[in-house]
């Protein structure tokens, strides 16, 4: 059997200081093929190139990647600020309209931090610009310093609803993940269920109640690592097995608490 596609968000990138490039991490498509077992494929975030019908026609799920820049606060009818960082209004212009054609046909996608946020606003959600200024919120920004393990350690537990899709997945209500943020969830947009949540409150992984396909988001990456890491090991599987179920046109049950 053909192994299923899956379109990589890539993120905008210069090379030295006047070459322009789509650009996606290795951790990514090293856990789509080799975790997932799918073909990664690396998508240009451009509307000028391509169309979410487009897209759904070539490729069977997408992987919403992480990424410095943040989705434009006007997404969510707020103006920018300087706490808010820089953007990618094309990746913007890409990805949210394809998150909603893919909850609607019941294509199944993986949001991952950046991508994590995109579903939340592109289902009418909004986002804090900075969310270790809140009262009680600690720092989960990625460690200035210090080794790429160092900067992914599992630095905080992640709990889960009871019941719920993630503990019903991952067989344990409680999880460690690492942690490399500074936005999060503020409202959570329109079918948005917010399934775990790290010690201080803060959203850490989220579904589309009702949707026929694979919604699991996640805000910490669990593409690194994610062959040996149990929780990422487990996560990629399960949306590798979302891919294939579609591929094959079956039907899968639509993701809802216990």
């Amino acid at each position: 059997m053909a192994r299923p596609v899956v379109g990589i968000i890539s993120n905008a990138h210069v090379i030295g200081d006047d070459y322009k490039v789509h650009a996606g991490g290795m951790m990514n498509t090293s856990a789509t093929a080799e975790v997932s077992g799918a073909i990664p494929l690396l998508v240009a975030a451009d509307p000028a190139l391509n169309t979410a019908e487009e897209l759904m026609d070539v490729c069977d799920g997408f992987l919403f990647t992480g990424g410095r820049p943040n989705v434009h606060p006007e997404e969510y009818g707020e103006e920018a600020t300087a706490a808010h960082g820089d953007f990618d209004r094309a990746r913007d212009a890409v990805t949210l309209p394809l998150i909603r054609a893919c909850v609607e046909r019941g294509q199944p996608f993986f949001g991952v931090c950046r991508g994590f946020q995109e579903v939340n606003v592109a289902m009418g959600g909004s986002l804090y610009p900075e969310i270790r200024d809140l009262p009680g919120r600690t720092n989960h920004r990625m460690p200035p310093d210090g080794t790429l393990e160092e900067k992914f350690a599992l630095r905080h537990e992640v709990s889960f609803t009871e019941g719920g899709p993630f503990h019903r997945l991952l067989g344990k209500q409680a999880v460690m993940t690492n942690t490399l943020h500074g936005q999060g969830i503020k409202a959570a947009g329109n079918r948005v269920v917010i399934d775990g949540y790290a010690p201080d409150g803060t959203p850490e992984a989220i579904y589309i109640d009702g949707a026929p396909g694979f919604t699991m988001s996640v805000q910490w990456h669990p593409e690194y690592n994610a062959g040996m890491d149990p929780v990422s090991k487990v996560l990629f599987g399960a949306f590798g097995d979302a891919l294939r179920d579609w591929a094959a046109g079956k039907a899968r049950p639509a993701l809802k608490t216990a």
